[in-house]
């Protein structure tokens, strides 16, 4: 796909991973609606993409406010007149025991990382399929595909979003509307800072793991062919991450005897 002209409206795009496709479909000449609670971090974003920003919206979204999305896609679609790509980027990590995690806290991580996403996306998906075009991205991560300790809630929330889009990509090919889901492994983002622990506070720290990994744009560079491609499944990982997906696939229990001893991180 070439995305000169194009509409992109990108969740979560304030930071991290968001952030990054941001400046990349901007060097591809596309039209963008960027998205997130943080207007200051979201208008930070808009002046640092470049000196002509007239292509670059902003729509405030808070992804636990399902009742406020048709007025926000509606909103987002007058912006530039059509919705060509959703970019579901907007999320939440976590960094607790099933133990010590409120039940106020899985939740909020379900109305994040997965009500929020299939709330936009049903709110947008009428008016791709009425145009027959259509293209849907969502984040998930190898969490999506394994489980570990400290991340039960954002896990389920995960697996949550591979069962759903996978699903709805069967859907969606008679109408022409791709789906694509983007399993990130560990990136150098903000992340962790910003996870949930066990009460709902904010982790406030930088996990040891997202020291040495690659940037949110480094990430991006590599999957952007995948994503013109309209890949289903992107992963993109580092040799850890790689190898947990690999061991999974041929020996589970080989894998849980290895994540039994993981640390926070």
């Amino acid at each position: 796909m070439n995305y000169q002209g194009k509409t992109i409206w990108i969740t979560g795009a304030s930071s991290g991973i968001g952030e990054a496709f941001a400046r990349a479909f901007y060097k591809e000449g596309a039209n963008l609606i960027l998205s997130s609670r943080r207007e200051d971090a979201l208008l930070e974003v808009k002046e640092s993409l470049g000196d002509d920003t007239e292509n670059v919206k902003i729509v405030m979204v808070d992804l636990t406010d399902t009742d406020s999305f048709p007025k926000k896609a509606t909103e987002a679609i007058a912006a530039f007149g059509q919705i060509d790509v959703l970019v579901n980027n907007g999320g939440v990590s976590q960094r607790s025991t099933v133990l010590d995690s409120e039940m106020s806290t899985y939740r909020r991580l379900m109305e994040v990382n997965y009500f929020g996403a299939v709330g936009l996306t049903k709110e947008v998906l009428p008016h791709m399929v009425e145009r027959k075009s259509g293209y849907i991205i969502v984040t998930s991560s190898v969490a999506g595909k394994i489980g570990t300790k400290f991340r039960s809630g954002y896990a389920a929330s995960k697996h949550a979003v591979q069962g759903f889009f996978n699903s709805l990509r069967q859907e969606m090919y008679e109408h022409n509307v791709a789906v694509t889901l983007l399993c990130p492994g560990f990136i150098k983002t903000n992340i962790s800072k910003n996870a949930l622990t066990g009460d709902g506070s904010k982790f406030n720290k930088m996990g040891d793991a997202h020291f040495t990994a690659m940037t949110a744009d480094e990430m991006v560079t590599k999957v952007m062919p995948k994503i013109k491609a309209q890949k289903e499944e992107i992963y993109v990982t580092g040799l850890k991450e790689g190898l947990a997906l690999w061991v999974q696939r041929f020996s589970p229990t080989l894998l849980n005897k290895i994540l039994k001893n993981q640390k926070v991180t």
